[in-house]
């Protein structure tokens, strides 16, 4: 798609992009870099290389500018490589800066995940104005908001969180770096510190829509203005209006793709739940067995993705004796399933990612969540938005198999389905029309552009 002649001046206008580097951080960030490019500036992504951890990035439309960063032999879990990662970068980025600042294509603006704040003070320190990308909802960037001032203490001293412009929130319903600040210390530190100088930028990006979280985002306007460009999918699954945009361009595990297409084209309309919880969430062998039993006893068809090193702990000859009703495949090319006419429900983790997806598709949602975002999302899948249903732990922490029937059914077939299923099918045109020609995100995106190229 050729994008829009600049007004201001003929030179074109680079932009530099710096997402945090794992795969559901990347992906909006470059879906985001793909709008930019379509607009007329030359944008650039910057990609951490790691020999520990190769991540594949391939895309024309804009450039991809490698960061190496070798992680050694003495990183032993996330917190290390943390640390390691925040001494290390910052003075790789500010020599990359620097270099390209006589480059031909001078670089404008910087856009960088949230998660990553000092890049903000290595912008400024080159000449160059910078905002964060928050990759996450925007009612959680609000907790954090509220946890970062002080305004939302632990232990609470009322069974529920009254936030402002928030619905009433139930400590189950907090992110869990919220709940349990000791648990992954380096991981709550990066989500907690993305409003340490958030004053200090100029503008705030968010991979959410107006519509979808209009209150709490109106209430946070008024502290700093944000541009909800979201939701960040490629482009076939919502306005259609950049050629070849049909796929995220990365992925950390190769998809069963004919195996998971071939199965959804032999069965009815809505007849399929479809399962996945993402790429990082690891339940336990209790666990897996509940929810395979949950499915059996729901007698629907499904698609259920278990990663390789998760399949182990699926019980003994499940996917043999599954072969009738279901398909447990390693990895699905997800967008691909969720926009297929046989998926009538997905059971999912609620990360930020996939609820978006499931929203901008219309496939009614089980929500299951694990840690981080998801039981805040979670809460808005159920009583905000109203596309789906939350399942209920036992007192040991264990969604039953009872509980897995009880949910599918609901959603495809009970008393609340009709109402779920509209709701799901109002918010997926609606999505549609933010991303559209002259909708809101479209706007905001348009606004950032003109801002560069007349800069």
């Amino acid at each position: 798609m050729e994008g829009k002649p600049s007004l201001c001046e003929t030179q074109v206008s680079n932009v530099l992009v710096f997402p945090f580097p794992i795969q559901g951080h990347i992906n909006p960030m470059l879906q985001f870099s793909k709008r930019l490019a379509s607009k007329g500036l030359r944008v650039t992504l910057l990609a951490i290389t790691s020999t520990n951890k190769p991540m594949q990035l391939s895309e024309s439309s804009i450039n991809i500018e490698p960061i190496e960063f070798e992680e050694g032999e003495n990183v032993a879990g996330v917190d290390d490589y943390l640390d390691l990662y925040t001494t290390i970068i910052p003075g790789k980025l500010a020599k990359l800066i620097e270099k390209k600042k006589s480059s031909q294509h001078p670089i404008k603006f910087l856009v960088y995940d949230s998660g990553s704040p000092w890049t903000l003070d290595v912008a400024r320190s080159a000449g160059i104005d910078a905002a964060p990308f928050f990759t996450q909802s925007w009612a959680v960037n609000a907790i954090y908001y509220h946890f970062h001032k002080g305004t939302l203490k632990l232990p609470l001293e009322q069974p529920v969180v009254k936030l402002p412009s928030m619905p009433a929130l139930e400590v189950s319903d907090l992110p869990s770096f919220v709940r349990d600040t000791e648990a992954y210390p380096g991981l709550g530190n990066l989500v907690r510190s993305q409003f340490t100088n958030l004053e200090e930028a100029s503008l705030v990006f968010c991979n959410t829509l107006d519509m979808l979280e209009d209150e709490v985002i109106r209430w946070m306007s008024s502290y700093k203005p944000i541009k909800t460009i979201g939701p960040t999918l490629p482009s076939i699954y919502l306005d259609k209006r950049l050629e070849d945009d049909k796929d995220y361009g990365i992925n950390l595990f190769k998809p069963d793709t004919d195996a998971c297409i071939k199965w959804l084209d032999s069965k009815e309309p809505a007849s399929v739940v479809y399962i996945s919880f993402g790429s990082l969430a690891a339940l336990g062998e209790e666990q897996m067995e509940e929810i395979a039993l949950g499915l059996k006893r729901s007698n629907k068809f499904f698609l259920w993705v278990v990663r390789e090193t998760e399949q182990k702990k699926l019980p003994t000859n499940f996917v043999e004796e599954a072969l009738e009703k279901g398909l447990v495949v390693s990895w699905s090319p997800q967008l691909r399933v969720l926009a297929h006419k046989a998926v009538g429900c997905f059971i999912t983790h609620c990360g930020w990612n996939s609820t978006l997806e499931a929203l901008s598709l219309g496939v009614p949602m089980v929500a299951m969540p694990q840690w981080t975002d998801q039981p805040t999302n979670a809460k808005f899948v159920e009583d905000v938005w109203k596309v789906g249903i939350r399942v209920r732990v036992d007192k040991h922490g264990i969604i039953k198999k009872e509980e897995i029937e009880r949910c599918v059914r609901e959603v495809m077939e009970g008393e609340k389905s009709l109402d779920i299923k509209s709701n799901s099918e109002s918010w997926k045109k609606l999505i549609k029309e933010a991303v559209d020609e002259g909708g809101s995100s479209d706007r905001n995106i348009d606004e950032f552009v003109a801002k560069i190229i007349c800069k």
